[in-house]
């Protein structure tokens, strides 16, 4: 299945989803800011300070389904949610991802904006969608389970920190 298109637009009752803006970069990079430290390396700001504003504004193009998470009430950007790997093994299956800052946790936005994006995959003509997800991350798990996502038992990638589990949604 080719990449579907990525919407303008997508809209819940609290949030308000749209493609990235570089002028938001600053507010991505804050998420790599506030990475939990078992996170791989490759995902956290290293040593040397990057990547930098203008390093994260460069890449936003690179992910073009991924779509930037707004709060409906302030316009604030918060964080992101959308699809990657159209095209890529398995055919067929794009992956969930969502990443919200700290202060915008444990208010329901992943999820609210997760729904989106599945009904955005389904409307699309997606049969399965797949998410990975860190073992020790309780928080994304459990909205994984409420999206409807399953763990299959299968581990992606393993580090000193953890493993990275499989989960599948059939749509």
């Amino acid at each position: 299945m080719a990449p579907m298109p990525v919407p303008d637009l997508l809209e819940t009752d609290r949030l308000v989803l749209r493609p990235r803006r570089a002028e938001h970069a600053a507010t991505y990079r804050l998420l790599w800011t506030e990475r939990d430290p078992r996170v791989p390396e490759h995902r956290r700001i290293d040593a040397h300070g990057r990547p930098t504003v203008a390093d994260v504004a460069a890449r936003l193009g690179d992910e073009p389904g991924l779509l930037a998470v707004h709060r409906r009430d302030t316009d604030e950007v918060v964080g992101y949610c959308g699809l990657t790997g159209w095209g890529s093994p398995p055919p067929d299956e794009p992956e969930l991802v969502f990443e919200l800052l700290r202060a915008a946790q444990g208010r329901g936005y992943a999820t609210e904006a997760g729904q989106a994006v599945v009904a955005w995959a389904r409307e699309s003509g997606c049969s399965r969608l797949r998410a990975t997800v860190w073992d020790w991350n309780v928080a994304s798990r459990r909205v994984l389970a409420k999206l409807g996502f399953r763990e299959t038992g299968d581990v992606v990638a393993r580090s000193a920190a953890g493993c990275s589990l499989l989960t599948v949604r059939d749509l």
